[in-house]
């Protein structure tokens, strides 16, 4: 170890030092760092753009608007190919130019985009450029020193460039796709490189996030302490395919998990897409993954990171357990896009709650299968299968029934047994539809059975078990029972809370809640200037709605007088505790919001697909392009504006948005109204909506 070195670890040890000598390993990590940067300094273009969109995105991220400064990138070819991060170009400029040290500024083109990574490779017109070296990823390692580099601040470009100094603080982040530094990264570096101590280049900063993708995605970790880079490994293993001029897209398996719990549940499959990579390889819902690529994986998010950072293309090996078997699907080749499917319907609603086999019927749809097959109210479907096969599969209650129904699209035939009111059993065939638009007619009551605590009765019969015979006892003399101390009762009426992350929200819970009733929970997300101050409003409009048709309210607050993306975790994080105290129904947990709170919930609904299942809102616009349908995490929307409303247009708009990837959505415009909540008739009409989210 050299003096030099050997002065650095004592510092990254912490270890006390006298003054002077203190000052002496000052000096010398001073040098250390500006040798580093002069290193790969040669190699870290400025770049500049010019026309495009003013407004990149906007939502609970905020209004992104296009950067008026200049922006980084890195050298990877000596004949001309540069990289940058892609939020760089998110407003699609019509000009773009890159500054390069000792060669001047030039004009530069898009040739390919990482859209996994989000990556651009960009083209100048130069030769002989220096490319800096790369750290095998096998040799970064968390608490190795990083400095994240910037040619933004200083307009000359042969001056050094900015240097922010940290650490590796995690590897295999964004679902294994970056490495995670505290060294400040913003804009200002962003697109240039992360350089290790010695001036080798780890990776390429970007934004990122594990929860949305897209250009802007991770921009609400900006400032933050956490900044994110793709390894200069990958990128450079890529580049022979991105200098073809293709983009490189993310590569989709076609599979949705059962159970939302990515973390501690294993990994059973509870939907295949039609026409997917695992449809056409002939994996099935309900099979276990146990090992990908060779790979044991034990719970969802370790097939996420085996999965997340595959391309288009390329092609993966999966094994799964299947009832007592292990079977192998090697060499599946991962698609771009998934066909958009969307959830087939029979036409009925359930009775809520009920632990028998089969899902008893609360109302059939007019015109609908059911309603064509025969089926009425107080009917029980027993069980279901596609209407070739010889078996029909049985099920126990309303869960049951839509686990099963992700095996079907719209225009199936099955064929369904069904125990009539008076008993007698028949089979019924009847070709599957879509799941409707508008909402029932009616939605008679009582819907719930009111056993939601007990376990489902088995769905076939089971052997009788031996008898074993007992030793006879005499008998005991009976001692006084001692009385179990009550639990606390759950609260009711208007309730303000903290989470356990001392996080403010109010809920109203109605004062006939029972227990042994699954309630719906209707997520308020207030508009702007509202944090808590609309609670009594809001509990004289619901009382009664929520007494009437099992429901609870949970309304979080925001800290920003607004709503922002980060927040998220906040809101999921007060329904869990909600959850934690109250009989939630997992199918009808629905985010309502107006104006801004609206946005939040376009934008949660799709970055929680495994907790939210409608969203209602007035007055918000869907700002982003949604992501598609997914059977297995149903979605459905309830948009009002009024027509005197500004934004009305926009806001129609995100209806066929979201129809192009099929959902059902109801529109309304209400007359005569602007910035309002909702006149009665469409209040009314959202309450039915909401009460038969769980159609099937």
């Amino acid at each position: 170890m050299t003096i030099r070195s050997a002065l650095i670890a004592c510092a990254l040890a912490g270890l006390t030092l006298p003054f002077g000598f203190a000052q002496d390993v000052n000096e010398e990590l001073e040098k250390v760092a500006k040798a580093a940067v002069n290193k790969v300094a040669p190699s870290v273009v400025k770049i500049e753009t010019a026309g495009g969109t003013e407004v990149l995105s906007s939502g609970p991220q905020g209004v992104v608007r296009k950067g008026i400064g200049p922006t980084t990138g890195v050298v990877v070819s000596a004949d001309g190919y540069i990289v940058s991060s892609a939020f760089n170009f998110a407003n699609k400029p019509t000009d773009i130019f890159i500054s390069i040290p000792g060669k001047g500024r030039m004009v530069a083109k898009v040739i390919a985009n990482d859209k996994t990574r989000m990556i651009t490779l960009l083209k100048v017109d130069a030769k002989d450029l220096p490319v800096p070296v790369a750290v095998p990823k096998k040799e970064i390692e968390v608490g190795q020193w990083s400095m994240a580099i910037g040619r933004t601040l200083n307009p000359n470009v042969e001056q050094a460039p900015s240097v922010s100094l940290g650490i590796i603080s995690a590897i295999g982040r964004i679902w294994g796709k970056a490495i995670q530094t505290d060294a400040k990264v913003s804009p200002v570096n962003y697109g240039g490189p992360l350089i290790g101590i010695d001036g080798r280049v780890q990776g390429i900063l970007v934004p990122a996030s594990h929860q949305s993708e897209g250009e802007t995605a991770g921009i609400e970790w900006y400032d933050s302490g956490i900044g994110f880079a793709i390894p200069f490994e990958d990128i450079l293993k890529v580049l022979p395919r991105m200098r073809e001029g293709k983009d490189l897209v993310p590569g989709l398996l076609g599979i949705t998990p059962k159970d939302a719990d990515i973390y501690s549940t294993s990994p059973i499959i509870g939907a295949v897409t039609p026409d997917s990579a695992a449809a056409r390889a002939g994996i099935l819902p309900n099979d276990l993954i146990i090992a990908i690529d060779g790979k044991a994986v034990v719970n969802q998010a370790q097939v996420l990171h085996a999965l997340r950072p595959k391309y288009e293309g390329d092609v993966v090996s999966v094994k799964v357990k299947r009832g007592d078997k292990e079977v192998e699907f090697p060499n599946i080749t991962l698609t771009a896009t998934l066909t958009a499917v969307a959830n087939p319907f029979i036409g009925i609603l359930p009775m809520r709650d009920d632990p028998e086999p089969g899902v008893e019927i609360r109302y059939v749809y007019p015109k609908s299968p059911a309603d064509t097959a025969g089926l009425k109210a107080g009917d029980r479907i027993m069980k279901i299968a596609p209407s070739t096969s010889m078996v029909l599969a049985p099920f126990s209650g309303r869960d049951g029934l839509m686990n099963l129904m992700v095996r079907f699209a719209p225009g199936a035939e099955v064929k369904a047994e069904v125990k009539r009111k008076d008993g007698k059993t028949e089979t019924l065939t009847f070709r599957l539809s879509s799941l409707p638009e508008d909402a029932a007619a009616e939605v008679p009551l009582p819907s719930t059975k009111k056993k939601a605590l007990e376990k489902p009765k088995p769905i076939g019969p089971m052997p009788p078990m031996p008898k074993k015979e007992e030793p006879k006892e005499e008998p005991k003399k009976e001692e006084p029972k001692k009385e179990e101390p009550k639990k606390d009762e759950p609260k009711t009426g208007l309730i303000k809370q903290k989470n356990a992350v001392n996080h403010e929200y109010w809920m109203f819970v109605p004062d006939n809640y029972d227990k042994n009733v699954a309630h719906g929970l209707i997520v308020w997300l207030h508009p702007p200037g509202k944090g808590g101050k609309d609670a009594d409003d809001m509990v004289d409009i619901w009382e009664k709605v929520c007494e009437d048709h099992n429901m609870i309210i949970v309304a979080p607050k925001s800290g920003n007088d607004s709503w922002i993306a980060s927040e998220s975790e906040q809101i999921l994080q007060d329904i869990t505790d909600v959850k934690s105290g109250y009989t939630i129904d997992n199918q009808r947990i629905i985010i309502h919001g107006m104006g801004v709170g609206g946005q939040m919930g376009f934008y949660l609904a799709f970055t929680a697909r495994d907790t939210i299942r409608g969203v209602a809102t007035t007055g918000s616009v869907l700002a982003n392009q949604p992501k598609e349908n997914i059977l297995a995490q149903r979605l459905s929307f309830y948009i009002v504006a009024g027509d005197k409303d500004p934004i009305a247009k926009d806001i129609a708009d995100s209806k066929p948005k979201l129809i192009e990837k099929k959902f059902p959505v109801l529109f309304r415009e209400v007359k005569e109204m602007g910035k309002e909540y909702l006149d009665v008739p469409t209040f009314k009409e959202m309450i039915r909506w909401m009460d038969s989210i769980d159609r099937i």
